[in-house]
C-alpha cells in the first residue's frame, strides 16, 4: 500500500510537473523600484541579441502617469537600450517627432538614453499572419534597425481598449501615426478615425501585435510595471487620479500571459472596481481571446512570485 501511495505520489507530480512545462512563465515581485525591475528582469534569463529598442510610453503632458526615467533607468541601461517610440494620431505635443522628443526630453527620457522616435522618417510595413482584421500592419521606419525589443508598460485602464499593457503598447505603441489609425479603424482607413466596429478595433490591436512579435520572434521581453492604476492612459495629459493600491512588476517573454496574469490581479483587489468596470465596459477581455486566437501567446500562465 506505501509502495501504491509513493508511485501515485510520484505521478501527482510529474502531472503537476508537465501542467506547467507548457505555459509561459510569469514572474512577479510586490518591489516596485528599479531594483524590482531588474530582478524581474534577469528572472527571465531573457538573451537580447543585437541592438536593442526599449519601448516605453513618453507620457502625454502635462500630467499623464507615464513611468518615470528614474524608475526604468537601470533596466533601460543594463540592456544598452534606445528608448524607441512612435508619433501619435490625436495630435497633440507627441503628433511629431521635433515636438515629441522635445516631451522626451522635458520628461527625463534623453537623459538616461538615446531615444529614437521610429516613424520621424516615415514607415515600414509588416506582414500579419492569419490575423482576423488586418494582413499588413505600418510601424515606424527605424523598426528594423534594432535586433530585440525590451517592452516596458505601464499597466492601467485604457479610455477605448479598457486597459492598456503589453499588447498595447506594441500594437498601438509601435504603430506609426497612419498605422495607429488602421488599428483603430480595424484596417479601413490610415487617414480618418471613423468606419470601424469596437471589436474590430481590439482584434486589430491582436493582430498587429501578432506582426511585431513574428518579426522578432523570441527576441522580445516584457514588463508591466502596475502603479498608478488610473482608468485612464499615459496618452491622457490630466488623467483620473488612482483609487486602488499599486500592485507590483511582472514580466514575461509572452505578452498574453503577462497581460491576463496582471488583469487577474486586478480582479483579485479589493479596491479594484473602478478599475475592473472600465474593462468591462470596454470589452477589454476581448483584446486577450483575439490575440490568443492568433496565435501571439497564451492566456494560461504560472505566476511564480520571486520576493
Amino acid at each position: 500500500m506505501k509502495k501504491f501511495r509513493l508511485i501515485l505520489s510520484v505521478a501527482l507530480l510529474a502531472l503537476a510537473s508537465c501542467a506547467f512545462a507548457d505555459v509561459p512563465k510569469v514572474y512577479m515581485t510586490k518591489n516596485i523600484t528599479p531594483a524590482g525591475l531588474v530582478a524581474v528582469y534577469r528572472a527571465m534569463n531573457w538573451k537580447p541579441v543585437g541592438k536593442v529598442g526599449v519601448k516605453l510610453s513618453t507620457g502625454e503632458p502635462p500630467a499623464s502617469n507615464y513611468l518615470r526615467p528614474a524608475l526604468v533607468k537601470d533596466v533601460v541601461q543594463l540592456v544598452n537600450g534606445t528608448i524607441v517610440e512612435c508619433n501619435t494620431a490625436y495630435g497633440g505635443a507627441r503628433s511629431n517627432a521635433e515636438s515629441h522628443m522635445k516631451v522626451a526630453e522635458e520628461h527625463g527620457f534623453t537623459a538616461i538614453a538615446p531615444v529614437d522616435i521610429q516613424d520621424a522618417k516615415g514607415e515600414t510595413v509588416l506582414p500579419v499572419k492569419g490575423g482576423q482584421r488586418l494582413k499588413e500592419n505600418y510601424v515606424g521606419a527605424s523598426f528594423n534597425d534594432y535586433g530585440s525589443y525590451l517592452v516596458l508598460s505601464h499597466f492601467k485602464g485604457h479610455a477605448m481598449a479598457g486597459y492598456g499593457g503589453a499588447i498595447k503598447n506594441i500594437s498601438i505603441g509601435m504603430a506609426s501615426s497612419s498605422g495607429k489609425l488602421w488599428i483603430h479603424t480595424g484596417g479601413i482607413s490610415r487617414s480618418s478615425w471613423g468606419g470601424g466596429t469596437h471589436d474590430a478595433f481590439l482584434e486589430a490591436m491582436a493582430d498587429a501585435a501578432k506582426a511585431v512579435s513574428d518579426a522578432r520572434s523570441g527576441r522580445m521581453a516584457y514588463i508591466n510595471v502596475m502603479n498608478r492604476l488610473s482608468v485612464d492612459c499615459d496618452c491622457d495629459g490630466t488623467p483620473d487620479e488612482p483609487d486602488m493600491h499599486d500592485i507590483g512588476v511582472l514580466a514575461s517573454t509572452d505578452p498574453v500571459a503577462l497581460d491576463q496574469a496582471c488583469l487577474d490581479l486586478v480582479w483579485k483587489a479589493p479596491d479594484s472596481a473602478k478599475l475592473k468596470e472600465r474593462v468591462t465596459s470596454r470589452n477589454g477581455f476581448h483584446t486577450l481571446e483575439a490575440a490568443d486566437k492568433v496565435g501571439l501567446g497564451s492566456r494560461k500562465y504560472e505566476l511564480v512570485v520571486i520576493d
